[in-house]
């Protein structure tokens, strides 16, 4: 995995304030990333159960 990120943007929406969408590859785990100005945060996406959002993972040929 040398040559290949661990974390995929999939989503952008924004220039100040910026709403992304960032996916684990090694567990296929959806983060939600907000950042306003010099503030940010980051959570596990939730679906509307309160699990969190699993996007399946591919092999890339490893």
């Amino acid at each position: 995995m040398a040559d290949k990120d661990r974390f995929e943007k999939v989503y952008y929406q924004g220039v100040v304030n910026v709403m992304e969408i960032w996916v684990d590859r090694q567990t296929g785990v959806n983060y939600l990333v907000h950042m306003a100005g010099n503030a940010g945060g980051i959570t596990p996406l939730l679906d509307r159960d309160g699990h969190p959002v699993i996007s399946p993972i591919t092999s890339s040929g490893e």
